[in-house]
């Protein structure tokens, strides 16, 4: 059984990253959590006088929050029956980070999955503040569906590294059940500089990869590339990459492949989902 939190703001990406989440564990015994978590506000008036009291401001708020869940819901119930598969809704008023863990915790969450961008997501934004203050501040497995994506079996899922960090590698187990439940190709990318060569460190961490996937269907590739953003686009374009995997550890590696507003047109930002592991 996996317990899943699908945090919704009720935009199409939401809905796009539950039917994703649906189907990537079709046949998954899983208890998926459609979570709304509705931001405190201040509502003052001019001199600060307050219009309502904060309880009766909350209880209103909720309240709508509720009546949206329950409308979602019937819309779920519109999509095809899977018997693995029960919705629990719940709506909760407070600051956003602060109650996605505290649900985590609650409900012994497995894997947060929710859309890159919100209703309110501006287009040069790659990734919104609320993901990306899931995927960098919450140590629990994320995956992010953007905008485009589309569900596919994911056949291929890359996996950037530099190399440099050593990973726990029991960090690395949601990616392996992944893996082994879609009968996947892992692509391990390093991007180097031209020129560059591995260091012993590096060659290393390489090895205790190679050990950890020895059992999985895999494949260690090196990409020269000034930019790690083309170099990765150039990669997924020239593959049947359905999904990016990468270890929150190195917060450096993640955000220049995930938050760096580009000029360049980066498709993978809009179309390829990306995993988000965290060590513990």
């Amino acid at each position: 059984m996996k317990n899943i939190l699908l945090p919704t703001d009720f935009s199409d990406n939401a809905w796009n990253a539950l039917q994703y989440a649906t189907a990537l564990f079709k046949k998954t015994k899983c208890t998926f959590y459609v979570f709304h978590v509705s931001p405190k506000i201040h509502n003052k008036y001019g001199d600060g006088i307050a219009l309502e009291s904060p309880k009766i401001v909350e209880d209103i708020i909720l309240k709508q929050s509720k009546e949206r869940l329950e409308t979602l819901f019937n819309q779920i119930g519109q999509l095809p029956n899977n018997p693995n598969h029960t919705f629990v809704t719940k709506a909760e008023y407070g600051f956003f980070t602060d109650t996605i863990k505290k649900e985590i915790e609650d409900k012994k969450i497995d894997l947060v999955v929710m859309g890159t961008k919100g209703a309110s997501g501006f287009k040069e934004v790659t990734v919104g503040s609320n993901t990306g203050d899931v995927m960098t501040k919450v140590k629990c497995p994320l995956l992010a569906i953007p905008e485009d994506a589309i569900y596919n079996r994911p056949k291929e899922i890359a996996f950037p590294t530099d190399y440099h960090l050593k990973y726990d590698l029991k960090v690395l187990d949601d990616l392996k059940e992944l893996v082994l439940m879609h009968n996947t190709i892992l692509r391990l990318l390093y991007i180097a500089k031209k020129g560059e060569k591995l260091s012993k460190e590096q060659i290393k961490n390489q090895g205790l990869l190679s050990d950890y996937f020895a059992d999985l269907e895999f494949t260690t590739h090196k990409v020269n590339g000034q930019k790690l953003e083309i170099a990765i686009q150039h990669f997924t374009e020239s593959r049947k990459v359905e999904m990016i995997a990468m270890v929150a550890k190195n917060l450096n590696f993640l955000q220049r492949i995930l938050f760096r507003p580009s000029v360049e047109k980066i498709s993978y930002h809009t179309k390829i989902p990306f995993l988000v592991l965290h060590e513990q």
